[in-house]
């Protein structure tokens, strides 16, 4: 009988899948060492030159203390500022139109309403200035300024639709206002009444700005608080 010849099995050589995770496995550990190798260098040399770790650890407490305390002085003096915040008619009057946003603002902000933005430019919808007061109210501003103060153009029933067409629907509002440093027209304080607009004319601008009084406390019939704080 003739003996059949063993048969020989064939070893399966990697695949390429196998190739690439065994060379990233390697590049990996090669990394990994060299990485360990240098906190390892690092480490020593610290331990050899603790001097140097310690003026550095010096020098970054007095760098950290000295940001914390000019953020300390900058937020008091900010306060301070904001507390103190006071406008005259003539100064208001001397205004760009985009700085009167900006007083306008500032005069919220020193009232309480720390979210107050001047939002005015092209494509605000009628909102020049937006505002959360203390107890939760959203406000919707919109500023006219006139040159002259008094003698320039009164504000009309024109600006305040724009005002009552986007407040609410567009941007929220719960107390929707009106801010000039000029006159306001008859029919225009009548349509505010109607459409529980509020206007702030030169008398009573002239009030607030002089810091006797939050806004809310000049208006009558704003809304009622949206939600209980320390002030109400």
């Amino acid at each position: 009988m003739t003996r059949r010849r063993p048969v020989r099995r064939r070893t399966r050589r990697p695949g390429r899948r196998q190739q690439q995770r065994d060379a990233q496995l390697l590049v990996f550990a090669v990394v990994a060492a060299a990485g360990i190798g240098m906190v390892v260098m690092v480490v020593n040399w610290l331990l050899a030159h603790w001097w140097v770790l310690a003026v550095v650890l010096v020098l970054a407490g007095l760098a950290g203390a000295g940001w914390l305390s000019s953020r300390q002085q900058q937020a008091r003096w900010e306060a301070v500022r904001a507390q103190g915040l006071r406008y005259g008619l003539p100064q208001l009057d001397a205004l760009h139109h985009t700085r009167f946003e900006d007083a306008v603002r500032d005069l919220m902000q020193r009232d309480g309403c720390q979210d107050a933005q001047r939002v005015g430019g092209r494509g605000d919808l009628g909102a020049d200035v937006k505002a959360t007061d203390p107890y939760g109210r959203r406000w919707v501003i919109q500023c006219k300024h006139r040159r002259n103060g008094a003698h320039g153009s009164p504000v009309g029933t024109p600006d305040l639709q724009v005002l009552n067409g986007t407040a609410r629907q567009v941007h929220g509002a719960d107390v929707a206002v009106i801010v000039t440093n000029g006159r306001v027209t008859g029919p225009a304080v009548t349509f505010a009444k109607q459409q529980r607009l509020h206007v702030v004319d030169r008398q009573t601008l002239a009030a607030w700005a002089a810091g006797s009084r939050p806004l809310w406390e000049l208006l009558r019939a704003v809304p009622p608080p949206r939600r209980p704080t320390s002030l109400s």
